[in-house]
């Protein structure tokens, strides 16, 4: 989408989840680099006009397990980046930060007023990013931009850690759907592609110290998101429910009015348009690994 918008574009990433393969045919210049290392970021940040930050340790369940790693990649990774960039001379900064995790058990919908009061190590990593951009923003005249993502999903998230890969591969392979708590536990949830032009206009918008919510502005609890994927796979398995796992809200939607207001920024799929794209995705993908082995 960037390359479309006129834009040259470097790709960072140390590849510990994702695949070079997904960058197959783009031309983008590819830097294989931790974001905590210090001497690479200068090299990449070389003749830069923007940064999207969007390397992350983005799970809550293992950060629960693991809060150290969690807070050094998520919390120093994000001002070794701040840092590389303001010394580079970028002019934008935005940084992908989270809805729900953020927010904790707010009662919604929330939006960019609400009181953030994280409950997992996750989203207290994203609040501290959102603080440091806002304070290079105040110290360093950085112009940086805080889009607190709701739950995306779609294709070519085979390695994304989150409920709907895990739903879609299970009832692909014919397996029990686990659901972590009773089933009204709700999530917002944002098709990939609508938020990657959410992530292209706030790189064009004149921002220079927000945070934005980009977020469907639909609660939708797991037991329903559940059954629905459940019929786009035509799969006939039990749904499981187990004991709810620490540090996960419990409902989270966000008002995505804000976003409209300064990025123009409104979701085109429904939650079921998106989820039958990603379903397609991934039975395709099934079914190459099948024929593989």
């Amino acid at each position: 989408m960037l390359l479309a918008r006129g834009f040259e574009v470097r790709a960072l990433d140390n590849f510990s989840r994702g695949s070079r393969d997904t960058l197959g045919g783009v031309d983008v210049e590819v830097v294989d680099a931790d974001i905590r290392d210090e001497d690479a970021l200068a090299r990449a940040f070389e003749g830069v006009d923007t940064v999207a930050h969007l390397a992350a340790f983005g799970s809550v369940v293992e950060s629960v397990a693991d809060p150290v790693e969690n807070f050094d990649v998520n919390v120093r990774g994000t001002l070794v980046v701040l840092r590389a960039a303001a010394a580079a001379g970028v002019e934008k900064f935005v940084f992908a930060s989270t809805g729900g995790a953020i927010m904790g058990n707010a009662r919604p919908p929330v939006d960019e007023t609400t009181l953030p009061w994280p409950i997992s190590p996750y989203g207290a990593s994203k609040l501290c990013g959102e603080a440091y951009c806002h304070a290079f923003a105040g110290s360093f005249g950085l112009a940086t931009v805080a889009l607190r993502f709701a739950n995306v999903y779609g294709p070519i998230s085979a390695h994304k850690k989150g409920v709907i890969t895990n739903f879609v591969t299970q009832a692909l392979r014919g397996r029990p759907i686990i659901v972590y708590g009773d089933g009204s536990a709700t999530r917002d949830f944002l098709y990939v592609d609508d938020l990657c032009e959410g992530i292209c206009a706030a790189v064009g918008a004149p921002l220079a110290d927000e945070v934005v919510h980009l977020a469907s502005g639909r609660e939708t609890s797991i037991s329903e998101l559940a059954e629905l994927i459940l019929s786009l796979t035509d799969a006939d398995v039990p749904i499981r429910y187990e004991d709810r796992r620490p540090g996960e809200v419990e409902r989270t939607f966000a008002r995505p009015e804000r976003a409209a207001e300064l990025l123009r920024f409104a979701p085109a799929h429904t939650l079921t348009e998106g989820l039958r794209k990603t379903v397609e995705w991934f039975a395709e993908r099934e079914a190459t690994t099948s024929s593989v082995a």
